[in-house]
C-alpha cells in the first residue's frame, strides 16, 4: 500500500508545473542565445578540444563518461570516423584551461590511454 501511495504522489508531482509558463520559458534562453553566439563566431578564429581514446569502441565509453562528469561534447562523424570534440572556444588559453580541466578528471577516474587536443576550427566558408 506505501508503495502505490508513493508512485501516486511522484506521478502527481511529475505533472506539476505543466503549462504555458513552462514553454515561455524554455524559449526565452534560445532566442537570447543565438545572437550572442554570432559576432563570437565573427571576431576571430575558435579552437576546439579532441577527446581520443585508444579504440573505437572509447568513442561511445569516452562520451558516456564526459556526460556523467558535466563535460559537455559533440560525437561528429568526419570520413567515416567518430570524433569528440569539445567547443567550440573562442581563445586557445580557454581551450588549454579546460584541457586541463578535463585531464585532472581523468587522471582522478584514474583513466588511461585518453588523448586530448586542442585543436584550431577551420574557417567557415
Amino acid at each position: 500500500m506505501r508503495k502505490m501511495v508513493l508512485v501516486i504522489v511522484l506521478l502527481a508531482l511529475a505533472g506539476c508545473g505543466e503549462g504555458k509558463d513552462v514553454d515561455a520559458q524554455k524559449s526565452k534562453p534560445a532566442v537570447v542565445s543565438a545572437p550572442a553566439s554570432e559576432p563570437a563566431a565573427a571576431s576571430g578564429p575558435q579552437w576546439d578540444l579532441e577527446v581520443r581514446g585508444e579504440t573505437t569502441q572509447a568513442v561511445s565509453d569516452l562520451s558516456g563518461w564526459l556526460i556523467e562528469h558535466s563535460f559537455v561534447s559533440n560525437v561528429v562523424m568526419e570520413n567515416g570516423k567518430a570524433r569528440i570534440l569539445m567547443g567550440p572556444f573562442n581563445s586557445k588559453a580557454e581551450t588549454e584551461a579546460k584541457q586541463a580541466e578535463v585531464a585532472a578528471a581523468l587522471a582522478r577516474a584514474k583513466k588511461q590511454n585518453v588523448e586530448l587536443l586542442v585543436l584550431e576550427r577551420p574557417a567557415a566558408q
